[in-house]
């Protein structure tokens, strides 16, 4: 059906600015956790709590405090029912964090019929089918022993935090499709599994229910599910897109291409194209045309359902970091003959914005121009991306380049530590001095040797180093392929006049000496501040689920402080143990260490340690879990 224009529902929000970072999204559902209406009648067993904490070394050793907002299974009583959403749902884009107590297993069941794993699996070398990210196996009675068990996929690597720590999970799942007879015609698919940030899935098709699921039949529908008859877990943040069958497409595109140089996408209404073609892909294919053309690609877009939609246009020939000055190209879009946004090249080629609409088909119109090309910015390609009511994420019409094959090229600490040099992003900004180091037991960081700065840490493989021997510029990098914490990066050690001394962002007496590497192969480094010599080493303990960072500092010069950690909040949990960050991870003090607690400026809280002195020299030893 083709909707008139005056029929058509246009009400535009733009976004205060129209560029961006990352693609804007559609928000998402939140699953209510103020009370239990969002979920079907269930057992005592789950209850809502303001806050819970899970003994890191004792099983069943947890605790919460009252209030809601987090969703746990309380192990204590003889309830152990699964919970279940009173939302049915096909295809599903799901997001959520968790937390497991010590040795617990729990689940999260996809329609109440497909399993991703929940379980304490911090620290395991080799995970299976039963660890946490994992996709559950089916089970088979009537097959042979020790093959009753198929189809489980384990995590591409364990990326597992300690119990007691927040983790994360960004799951895009395929429901089944089935014909208007109720014949099942595709199987189940997990599109991607994303785990504290690392994919450890991605295109696993399941052929029918995993082991142990409520739900043994197959439907188009079901409910989100969570196992309870297994351990304690808790749960926040449940938030979910839930998608339909019927995509938003783009039909009937024809392409109306212009030479020359413009100004702005107007001069075309009085211009004559200098050819016609109809096409299938946004790209401008004119022949001969590379630079110093126009286009105007015309076609008929379907809107499956009414509502508000999010669209994304990246004209990929104008750059983000291009002299907006220097105009190399713009264009805009229109709807029904409406303008929905404009691009220019001060835009760096991307613009976005809502729009409220019914459901039918309308004529959409593409105006674009470039002046000229950039060596790094050389393709011709339209990127047209759509978001709505029911309809995942879409690339509309985009062309398929086949490009020059590049192998990986990743660094592993298999046996013995592994050390790298190269260039690190922290924070969005690149640093060029530093060194990464990597354990085999899978707890590797990333020091900057200029400033003398503690950047990350990550747990699970060590590095990608494709990009240093195949890119340029901002791409020479060296990448964590595992799960990251992002640290403060500012200054260890500083000299502090008392303890409520602001910490400097950098140190001006900070001199770096290189490094030693000890006999196990990880370095030690070296450096001056003031009249200190300092001698700073990390190296992974109780098989790399903790890193143990020293400093040894001679003479133990009076006023040097060690900041061990900054975050959000800190909380205090006995037997040395600190939370960090919303219980993104613990630090461990040795001894009887009193740490200095205080409050910033920014209203974030730090852990300080002052460097005594014993024997004209000073340490301090503590410990990273996560």
């Amino acid at each position: 059906m083709q909707r008139p224009f005056c029929c058509l529902l246009l009400c535009l929000l733009l976004y205060a600015g129209s560029t961006w970072a990352q693609n804007p999204e559609l928000p998402y559902t939140t699953i209510n956790l103020q009370n239990l209406n969002d979920f079907k009648p269930t057992g005592s067993n789950w209850k809502l709590v303001g806050d819970v904490f899970y003994d890191l070394n004792k099983i069943g050793g947890g605790n919460t405090k009252s209030g809601s907002g987090i969703l746990v299974n309380d192990f204590s009583g003889k309830s152990k029912e699964h919970l279940a959403t009173k939302m049915e749902h096909g295809d599903l884009e799901l997001e959520l964090d968790f937390m497991m107590d010590k040795g617990a297993r729990s689940g999260i069941f996809l329609q109440g019929r497909y399993e991703i794993q929940l379980f304490d699996s911090w620290g395991v070398k080799d995970p299976k089918s039963t660890d946490c990210g994992a996709i559950a196996q089916r089970w088979d009675e009537n097959r042979p022993e020790g093959r009753k068990g198929y189809e489980g996929h384990p995590p591409a690597q364990n990326v597992s935090k300690a119990p007691g720590l927040w983790q994360h999970y960004a799951i895009i799942f395929r429901a089944p499709r089935f014909n208007e007879k109720g014949e099942k015609v595709a199987n189940a698919r997990f599109i991607k599994v994303v785990q504290n940030g690392v994919t450890i899935h991605e295109n696993v098709e399941v052929t029918g229910p995993t082991q142990g699921a409520p739900l043994q039949d197959e439907k188009p529908t079901g409910p989100l599910m969570i196992e309870g008859d297994r351990g304690p877990v808790a749960l926040r943040n449940i938030n979910y897109k839930s998608y339909g069958i019927e995509p938003v497409t783009l039909t009937k595109l024809r392409l109306s291409a212009y030479d020359g140089k413009f100004k702005s996408v107007d001069e075309l209404k009085a211009l004559t194209p200098k050819r016609e073609m109809d096409i299938d892909v946004l790209a401008h294919q004119a022949p001969g045309s590379r630079d110093n053309f126009a286009g105007k690609i015309t076609g008929t877009i379907h809107i499956p359902r009414s509502g508000e939609y999010l669209f994304n246009l990246n004209l990929r020939w104008i750059p983000a970091e291009v002299n907006p000055k220097v105009r190399n190209g713009a264009g805009e879009l229109k709807i029904a003959g409406k303008k929905i946004f404009g691009i220019d090249t001060e835009d760096g080629g991307k613009a976005s914005t809502k729009v409220n609409l019914e459901a039918g088909d309308y004529p959409i119109e593409l105006s674009y121009y470039k002046n000229f090309g950039l060596w790094y910015a050389r393709s011709n390609d339209i990127l047209l991306a759509v978001e709505g009511p029911g309809v995942q994420y879409t690339t509309l019409n985009q062309i398929i380049r086949v490009e020059d094959p590049v192998s990986e090229i990743s660094v592993l600490a298999k046996s013995d530590p592994v050390m790298q040099r190269g260039f690190v992003n922290h924070h969005g900004k690149k640093h060029t001095h530093t060194i990464s180091v990597g354990e085999p037991g899978y707890a590797n960081y990333s020091v900057d040797l200029q400033k003398g700065e503690f950047l990350q840490i990550w747990r699970g493989d060590f590095l990608e180093t494709t990009p240093m021997w195949h890119g340029r510029g901002e791409t020479q990098l060296s990448v964590p392929m595992g799960s990251v914490i992002e640290l403060s990066g500012k200054p260890s050690l500083a000299f502090l006049s008392d303890k409520n001394t602001v910490w400097p962002d950098s140190n001006a007496t900070y001199n770096n000496l290189g490094y030693d590497v000890d006999q196990a192969g990880r370095p030690i480094f070296k450096y001056t501040l003031g009249t200190a010599n300092v001698r700073e080493s990390l190296a992974a303990t109780d098989e790399g689920r903790k890193l143990s960072h020293t400093f040894t500092v001679t003479p133990a010069t009076e006023g040097i402080w060690c900041r061990v950690a900054e975050g959000s909040d800190i909380v205090q949990l006995g037997n040395g143990l600190y939370a960090i960050n919303d219980k993104q991870y613990f630090i461990e003090l040795p001894g009887k260490e009193k740490p200095v607690i205080r409050t910033t400026s920014t209203n974030t809280k730090e852990l300080l340690l002052p460097i005594g002195a014993k024997n004209n020299a000073g340490t301090v030893t503590y410990s990273i879990i996560w």
